[in-house]
């Protein structure tokens, strides 16, 4: 696909997703060819170019996203429940033996930072740890494989696939407000609306005197408001910064491929070497996420009682 496009233009079509949208009624379509076609009426449809999907506005989803998530997902509850189902108190082998080692991993990190009872966290952390892992391993795929399959299959060469949700901000930011709400959710049922109320206005600055708090209240409130919100955005825009820069390194790699012989064997180096750092990155990031979600539980179940 590298040598079928200017360099731009292939960077630009791999770093669009499939987007499903709806379009206004005298919208002005370009086709590939560069012809102009007037909608007659609003169509819902798939966008054919960035700024169609630009112009489909909060309404647009991205297909492919959606699609390799669900998929994915899928695919963990599949092997894991596969696993659970057929374990045995013999020496684990092959499948077993990966699963085990991951769930003593995570339980052995969540007990490490949640200190508290509830029976949520543990399988929670260890579906973000392997979801997130597994979307992030998607990257380890060459750029053109999967998109060139799905083109051939759709018989449209212009068609847009991404394969790595985690690349997607939509997805990351999505993980991440549902982490928010979560979050939001155990601090009132842990610690009641009105100390929900406290913590975000009598902290960090506390005097104790009523005629000094009124003044510091909207300071803490402003403090604490922007720590809070803070955090999802801080969470989802770190995977999404990773693994789209590390997209990016494979995309710009491809291209060495169409640039010569000698450029070729170089590149085909440089994406072996990358590939390798690479699972240390996805691994990671995948570990993170899920460690700073178990902190944020455990922030939201921390009462102050015990300082």
């Amino acid at each position: 696909m590298a040598s079928e496009q200017t360099s731009t233009g292939y960077i630009q079509h791999h770093l669009q997703n499939m987007t499903y949208g709806k379009l206004p009624a005298g919208y002005v379509r370009v086709d590939a060819e560069g012809h102009e076609h007037v909608l007659e009426s609003t169509q819902w449809t798939m966008a054919h170019s960035s700024q169609e999907a630009a112009d489909m506005g909060f309404s647009a989803i991205h297909v492919d996203t959606m699609a390799w998530s669900i998929v994915l997902g899928a695919l963990f509850l599949f092997l894991f429940s596969k696993v659970a189902k057929s374990a045995t108190t013999d020496t684990p082998r092959g499948l077993q033996s990966f699963v085990e080692m991951v769930v003593s991993f995570v339980n052995n990190t969540v007990e490490d930072i949640f200190h508290y009872k509830n029976r949520l966290i543990g399988p929670m952390a260890l579906t973000i740890f392997m979801w997130v892992f597994l979307m992030n391993l998607m990257d380890l795929i060459p750029v053109d494989w999967l998109p060139m399959a799905a083109a051939k299959i759709a018989g449209d060469d212009h068609l847009f696939f991404k394969v790595v949700p985690t690349t997607d901000p939509n997805a990351t930011l999505g993980m991440a407000v549902a982490v928010f709400a979560l979050m939001i959710f155990f601090s009132i049922k842990e610690k009641g609306l009105m100390g929900f109320i406290k913590e975000l206005t009598l902290h960090p600055f506390h005097s104790g005197k009523i005629y000094i708090d009124i003044f510091l209240i909207p300071i803490n409130l402003i403090l604490e408001t922007v720590s809070l919100i803070a955090k999802p955005i801080s969470l989802g825009l770190r995977l999404f910064g990773n693994l789209y820069a590390g997209e990016m390194i494979f995309i710009l790699i491809a291209l060495m491929f169409s640039a010569g012989l000698v450029l070729g064997i170089f590149g085909g180096v440089l994406q072996w070497a990358w590939a390798v750092f690479h699972i240390l990155v996805i691994t990671l990031q995948a570990f993170v996420f899920m460690v700073l979600t178990t902190v944020y539980m455990a922030m939201a179940h921390d009462t102050g009682e015990d300082h």
